[in-house]
């Protein structure tokens, strides 16, 4: 298709005399067309003509430094600003094109400007450094009726309301008033609850929803012999004030902050700090921190005041929420990277509390929601300046620590103990004559030559600089010794931030003030402060008790985790293209409950595990099937499959082996921040060390494509967004694991050991043990008989064909170097399958305990096993 001036909307020049929105850009004045013609026939065809070349969005930009762009000029490459506008003394561009040096002079290849070309640069520089406007749509920052409309209209964006309970016929049914507003929809639609869950199935239910594992054999037979009305009660307070609900808790929260230990694609660095905030999120949950604060805490930990140091590093670790995240440090150019990872926060923050797609406003107004660009920007703003102290930079291309800059990472409060001043020199010293070294060779056609082995010669140069170096930060960084956090805080420089027209980083807009969404009102809400990034004021509108989605949205997300299916299934986006409520005037009552409770969490699911409805059994009937499948009107209890965490740390509770103690860090903390292959020694060594942990899923380490292997198969969570549902998929691949990893067999070993160990037990009592610590009930007689005569067939069939040792594979023989004087290997056709892997062989001790080992891996493998009723 081809497109004319008509199918373009309508352009004008970046002059504004103001906007009918509360976010206006200010006006820009526009550049004198006597200058801009200057710089057209002048000054544009000396950068293209001579600059071009090493410094353009075409080319890997020399020194970071772009001439075919304004700002690129403006904010410069590696060493300051190429152009200060009238200034040109201070102006690096002309320093570089006047070098007495004739060898560093710009440029370094063709000819060096002529003398009228300088004066021509410097004319230009010296008159205000003019560059053509851009040109801006007409309708940027106009109010949009449909917007208007939209405000009006959109059930998300109206105030809460203080819905009345509602009657039931059914009042003896109810517990709550969770039950009444429940069960006025079932009555409307002439439909009755199922019966209760029977006690088993409501404790295995409850324990699994509130800390993510199953109740054990002594919990099992003390809530059977309770037959007080408080049982449950005293069940759900237990449950409640153990470690293991932050665990479990913690977790939802880490997949909706998208938490992961390394910054993923395009090249792998690793976090070595992301744990403290994962323990951070852990106990906050544990210690009922009010959901307001929690949120202010992650958005604008280091803005709030603290009572000692303690409180203070905490409140940093709880800022690596805006710190965590993907980054492309691949990016050739700065502006870019950053307003990258602008958007990734901006993306982060408003999925996560108001449930928004605030990001699908960068390069135009929202297409379904009422959000503008104008909006998109003035939120920008506050995070332009903020410094994502994620410790790293971009670079398009490198190796080493070239992407770790330890100032970019948050310091923790208090001093570390200084380093052996004499060791600290004596690998000072050595840096500085590996560098010499590698400066000297690196690039130079010595350098370049072909070694011995087929590698450049001029790379053990920079691997001895890059090894010094390491070991130096070792003893100087105190981000290496540990002493730092991925976070945010203030920029140095704080001020509102331009329109980037059609979303690309370089193409500057008008300026918007900083501010909030206007897609709903928040009577109220502070004002920016114009001395901070404005992130403690976002942070105070988000919880503002006014503020109608925050509230609305987390317990929507409370719901769904104790449901199965949130009262608005799109958790994540509460906008237009989002659904609606089943329940909009229950959603309103447990958002008002939420608020006068102080926005604790812990109090919402209490009440809402202590409801009738949250107690009903699973069971179904042909007419309720027909009247609502999905069970929209909750008249049962839906079953749901352990998610992957669940189903690792259920294996390992029933074998024994799981180890309760939270770990010290992660196994990720070790690793430097240098790029790492998904394929390489560092990922094998992580997997390695996960495969053999048996603590907690939630404390596994979580770099980004490298997923532990006890997880994979089960569905984890994608750790590139918020994630407030995760997929639930049933799929070969997961028999296949339940039957075949080394994971679970190990652990059915341990079980059947574990079952075995009672000297004194019948083969009765050991099937029963085996059912109790696996699926939390007792085998039915039928069940018993069953499984002995299985366990008796198994064993005789062993000893009669005992299976053969199985020697490990060797070790492939690594491919040949290339002689001397071939050329360099082609990256593309070197060998990239990583590591040797090497299948475990995991063989039981005798014929009886490979029988039992069948039976108890049997029952990992069952749907039982898998789901909670």
């Amino acid at each position: 298709m081809r497109f004319g001036p008509k199918h373009i909307a309508p352009l004008v020049i970046l002059t504004f005399a103001g906007f009918a929105t509360s976010q206006q850009p200010a006006p820009t004045a526009a550049p004198d067309p006597t200058k801009v013609e200057f710089f057209e026939k002048k000054v544009r065809p000396i950068l293209t003509d001579h600059c071009y070349q090493c410094h353009s969005a075409d080319t890997k930009p020399a020194g970071g430094l772009r001439v075919d762009d304004h700002r690129g000029l403006l904010t410069g490459g590696n060493t300051g600003a190429a152009v200060v506008p009238g200034d040109p003394g201070k102006s690096l561009l002309i320093t570089r094109v006047t070098q007495k040096n004739e060898k560093r002079r710009m440029p370094i290849e063709g000819k060096h400007l002529t003398e009228e070309q300088v004066e021509t640069l410097t004319k230009w520089i010296k008159d205000g450094a003019v560059w053509p406007a851009l040109r801006v749509p007409a309708s940027l920052g106009k109010a949009k009726p449909e917007y208007e409309k939209l405000k009006k209209e959109h059930w998300a964006w109206q105030p809460l309301t203080k819905p009345t309970t509602p009657a039931v016929n059914d009042a003896a049914w109810a517990r709550d008033d969770v039950d009444r507003f429940l069960l006025a929809k079932l009555e409307a639609k002439g439909l009755k609850p199922v019966g209760d869950a029977d006690k088993l199935t409501l404790l295995r239910r409850v324990t699994f929803d509130l800390t993510g594992l199953p109740p054990t054999p002594a919990e099992i037979e003390a809530f059977l012999k309770d037959d007080s009305p408080k049982a449950f009660e005293k069940v759900v307070d237990r449950l409640l004030a153990s470690r293991a609900f932050g665990e479990r808790w913690g977790r939802h929260w880490l997949d909706v902050a998208r938490y992961g230990e390394s910054t993923g694609p395009s090249r792998n660095i690793p976090y070595p700090h992301a744990w403290k905030y994962r323990d951070y999120v852990i106990d906050a949950v544990n210690a009922d921190v009010p959901f307001d604060r929690f949120i202010k805490e992650q958005i604008a930990g280091d803005l709030l005041p603290a009572a000692n140091n303690d409180e203070r590093d905490r409140q940093l670790t709880a800022t690596g929420l805006l710190a965590l995240g993907v980054k492309d440090v691949n990016q050739r150019f700065k502006v870019r990277f950053v307003m990258d990872n602008v958007d990734e926060q901006i993306d982060a923050v408003t999925r996560s509390v108001v449930g928004l797609t605030v990001s699908c406003a960068r390069c135009h107004d929202h297409k379904f929601d009422p959000i503008s660009q104008v909006d998109y920007y003035a939120l920008a703003g506050i995070f332009t300046s903020t410094d994502n102290a994620a410790g790293l930079r971009n670079q398009m291309g490198g190796a080493g620590l070239a992407y770790y800059v330890p100032g970019m990472l948050v310091k923790l409060s208090g001093e570390l103990p200084p380093a052996d001043p004499q060791q600290v020199a004596k690998l000072t010293a050595e840096v500085e004559v590996a560098k010499k070294a590698w400066d000297a060779i690196r690039g130079t056609p010595e350098g370049l030559k072909t070694a011995a082995n087929g590698q450049p010669t001029q790379r053990p140069f920079r691997l001895k600089y890059e090894g010094l170096q390491g070991q130096l930060n070792a003893l100087t960084d105190p981000a290496a010794r540990g002493h730092a956090v991925h976070g945010a805080r203030d920029a140095q420089v704080i001020a509102d931030t331009e329109v980037r027209l059609r979303g690309e980083a370089e193409k500057l807009g008008p300026t918007v003030p900083r501010g909030f969404l206007t897609t709903f009102e928040v009577p109220g809400a502070p004002k920016v402060n114009p001395k901070q990034s404005g992130r403690l004021e976002l942070a105070q509108w988000f919880t503002s008790p006014k503020n109608p989605l925050t509230p609305r949205v987390a317990v929507n997300r409370v719901w769904q985790h104790l449901f199965g299916t949130g009262i608005v299934n799109t958790v994540d986006n509460f906008g237009v293209t989002g659904d609606t409520p089943t329940h909009p005037e229950l959603l309103d009552h447990l958002a008002n409950r939420f608020l006068a409770d102080d926005w604790s969490v812990k109090k919402l699911v209490r009440q809402l595990v202590l409801t009738r409805a949250y107690q009903l059994g699973s069971d179904a009937t042909e007419a309720h099937r027909t009247a609502d499948p999905a069970n929209r009107l909750v008249w049962r209890h839906a079953p749901r499959r352990l998610s992957a965490e669940e189903v690792r740390d259920a294996t390992l509770a029933a074998a024994g082996t799981l180890d309760p103690k939270r770990p010290e860090g992660s196994s990720a903390k070790a690793l430097r921040m240098v790029e790492m292959r998904d394929n390489g020694p560092e990922a094998k060594t992580i997997n390695d060390q996960a495969d053999a942990a048996r603590y907690r899923s939630v404390y596994l380490p979580l770099l980004r494509g490298v997923t532990p292997h006890a997880l994979e198969a089960f569905d984890p969570v994608d750790q590139t967004l918020v994630s407030g549902t995760r997929d639930t998929t049933t799929v070969p691949g997961q028999s296949l694991f339940l039957l075949n990893s080394i994971f679970v067999r190990k652990q059915a070993i341990s079980f059947a050991e574990r079952v075995l160990k009672p000297k004194d037990a019948t083969d009765d009592d050991r099937v029963k043990a085996a059912y109790q610590l696996a699926l939390g009930r007792t085998p039915t007689d039928k069940e018993i008989d069953r499984a002995k005569a299985f366990v008796g067939e198994y064993e005789s069939a062993y000893r009669a064909n005992p299976p053969k040792a199985v020697a490990p594979p060797k070790k492939p023989k690594p491919a040949d170097a290339p002689k001397p004087g071939e050329p360099p290997l082609d990256p593309d056709q070197i060998d990239q399958t990583g590591e040797t892997v090497t299948e475990e062989v995991v063989q039981p001790k005798d014929a009886r305990t490979a029988a039992w080992m069948a039976l108890t891996q049997a029952l990992f493998a069952s749907a039982e096993f898998r789901y909670v009723r």
